[in-house]
């Protein structure tokens, strides 16, 4: 049975799960040793061939830990993690299976930002609580469409097509950690979409949980963008755990 720290709650109904792990931080010291025929020295010498590694960016040996999570996510936010393309992935198909009434409605919108054409910002001006209730009606009226059809007799395959993409699908992905510090360095950036962000956030959570010599190397030597989850609360927490 896996533990309850082996599950974070993300947005309203999502989550990321760690199923498995094969490796850490002993994993990616002996794929780099193997190069000399050579044994661990200690843990001071151990910390700083991993702080080598990554600050002269030798990242085959972080290739050999591997994470398995199991995502629940919307359509939206599953559909930019899917360009991260080294990686594994398993996806729920509504062809198969009738959707949930899962579907995420924030509680707190933002508005355009003004210079990033991609990008939005904090909007204290809107009406959030009118804007939720029109998602939520919005999501009433398709949920009951979909479900008429397949009472007609449509194809699941087809009545899915009236559904947004604030629908949650699940999925699982399995990630070596060399891509894992990618997906990180680029979702939990502040210029990533804030839901994007949440999901990477927690990622990083487990990262920092299961491979704290490498967290605190690639925080010292590859994280080069802005949040401050990752400056602050999860870099107070990293350390000093032995892998």
């Amino acid at each position: 049975m896996k533990k309850a720290a082996d599950v974070k709650p993300v947005l309203d109904k999502g989550f990321v799960r760690l199923v498995d792990m094969m490796g850490g931080d002993r994993a990616v010291l002996d794929a780099a040793r193997v190069c000399y025929d050579s044994r661990s020295k200690g843990e001071a010498l151990d910390r700083r061939l991993i702080a080598y590694l990554l600050k002269h960016s030798h990242l085959t040996p972080f290739e050999h830990a591997v994470f398995k999570f199991h995502v629940a996510a919307p359509i939206f936010v599953a559909r930019q993690w899917f360009r991260h393309r080294f990686a594994a992935y398993n996806e729920v198909s509504f062809r198969y299976t009738e959707v949930k009434d899962e579907f995420y409605v924030p509680r707190t919108w933002r508005a355009q930002d003004a210079v990033n054409k991609q990008g939005s910002a904090a909007a204290a001006g809107l009406d959030h609580a009118a804007l939720s209730a029109k998602l939520e009606s919005q999501v009433r009226s398709a949920l009951k469409a979909y479900r008429e059809m397949l009472a007609a007799g449509a194809a699941r395959e087809m009545a899915r097509f009236v559904l947004p993409v604030n629908l949650y699908t699940q999925f699982y992905w399995t990630v070596n950690c060399r891509s894992l510090m990618n997906f990180v360095s680029l979702r939990a950036d502040e210029h990533a979409q804030w839901e994007m962000q949440q999901y990477a956030l927690a990622l990083a959570e487990f990262f920092r949980e299961r491979m704290p010599w490498t967290w605190d190397s690639f925080l010292s030597h590859s994280w080069k963008g802005f949040n401050p989850a990752m400056e602050g609360a999860l870099r107070a927490n990293a350390g000093g755990a032995t892998p």
